[in-house]
């Protein structure tokens, strides 16, 4: 998710900048390009992919063709016949240049770039480039068969694909507090097969150029931009879903069976837990969806609850609204794990003379708990308040509430409020 910077993403930024403004400098100072056809059209491709950049599971954006060919210009060695002479500054000048011309629509459109992404693909971008172009590379390509030559371009793209998901990780870890091996599996799941594409795509440009010229871009960038159209409808699919989900959430709200904005306040806070514990994107992604659904057991009430706080009601009564919740959700035929996560909602993480419950999902505990902490606080601003709900699911915490959840979820709230829990 885009946020606030983050001291890592500051760095990046600092990072990427001075390498953008040097290597400008630099390639100024040389008498400006060398070979501008062939950095032109590199460059032109850069632009496009900016423009037409994708955005990927959990706020990810990418830009698979501007990226590869980045990756390809780094990577080539001559063209036609004929050898390249530009250094590596000059590859991470005309990508940093092609990258500015690219976000200026999106800017123009009100779309604010992704300042994380375009930094850190700026700075991997630069690795592989300085990386093959030293003497030491350079030397061992000199009596390298073209398979050697491949592979040794393969594995310089590859670490720096290693490093794009690593920097990635560090970021999205320390903006939403997640542990960072959970965030670099996450970012290796959401990201790792479009970054083969991406390498093998830029690998194949700079192999083929020195046979077909500057047919090589467009040539083995297109299945690559038809992949990134592929992309971009799963993306637009999955917020369409997400919207849908957001939109049959509010059934309870209109029909005066929860308050407004009690939903949505429970899935932000339980995707916030839920994060800081280490969940997966796929577990995150349902439990926001159970979150988001968890009352809409209520609508087989009679009459609706006072101001729609379920943990007020007895044990028996919960557990009927979880159970109508969940079976309305089943008969969506795609949300299983979502209507097992609102079944047992209602329950306590153990009973007692019992040790905890090993078929009770994490998600299921933080809806309980989340879902408690907002029907004792909703929508006040009291700090006395807050301080009291948090208090009294500490004093459920042998039985009804998972003491790591309410412990996670009192951290969650410190940072929302400055440490005054």
């Amino acid at each position: 998710m885009i946020g606030w910077p983050t001291r890592l993403a500051a760095l990046l930024a600092l990072l990427a900048g001075a390498l953008a403004v040097s290597s400008f400098v630099l390639v100024f100072e040389a008498g400006g390009l060398v070979q501008p056809g062939v950095a032109i059209a590199f460059g032109a491709v850069m632009l496009v992919g900016e423009v037409i950049r994708i955005w990927l599971p959990n706020g990810r954006e990418a830009a698979p063709l501007g990226t590869a060919a980045a990756i390809g210009y780094a990577l080539t060695e001559s063209v036609a016949g004929t050898p390249t002479t530009h250094s590596a500054w000059q590859v991470v000048a005309v990508a940093a240049g092609a990258t500015a011309l690219g976000v200026l629509p999106h800017i123009i459109s009100g779309r604010a770039p992704d300042a994380d992404g375009l930094a850190r693909r700026l700075v991997v971008i630069a690795t592989v480039a300085f990386w093959f172009r030293s003497d030491s590379v350079q030397d061992l390509l000199t009596n390298s068969g073209p398979l050697a030559k491949a592979l040794i371009m393969a594995a310089v793209v590859g670490i720096g694909g290693g490093l794009d998901a690593l920097l990635a990780a560090a970021v999205r870890a320390e903006r939403a507090h997640a542990p960072f091996a959970r965030a670099v599996v996450d970012e290796l799941r959401a990201t790792g097969a479009l970054g083969i594409a991406i390498g093998i795509t830029g690998v194949l440009m700079a192999l083929a150029a020195p046979v077909t010229g500057l047919w090589a871009v467009p040539v083995f960038g297109a299945p690559l931009l038809l992949a990134q159209f592929s992309f971009r409808r799963f993306a637009t699919i999955r917020m369409t879903y997400l919207q849908t989900i957001r939109s049959l959430s509010r059934v309870t709200e209109l029909g005066g069976y929860t308050e407004t904005g009690h939903l949505h306040r429970v899935a932000d806070l339980a995707v916030a837990v839920g994060t800081e514990m280490g969940l997966s994107d796929a577990e995150l992604r349902d439990l926001e969806y159970a979150a988001l659904l968890h009352d809409i057991g209520q609508l087989s009430l009679d009459e609706p609850i006072d101001g729609g706080a379920t943990s007020w009601k007895s044990a028996d009564v919960q557990a009927a609204i979880a159970r109508d919740g969940a079976e309305v959700i089943r008969q969506t035929k795609v949300l299983d794990r979502v209507a097992d996560i609102v079944e047992r909602q209602s329950d306590p993480y153990r009973r007692p003379h019992e040790a905890d419950d090993p078929q009770l999902s994490i998600a299921s505990r933080i809806v309980r708990v989340v879902n408690a902490y907002d029907d004792a606080v909703g929508d006040s601003p009291e700090p006395s308040r807050q301080a009291e709900a948090l208090e009294a699911l500490r004093l459920g915490m042998a039985f009804d509430y998972d003491p790591a959840v309410v412990r996670t979820l009192g951290r969650v709230l410190n940072r929302r409020h400055g440490g005054s829990h």
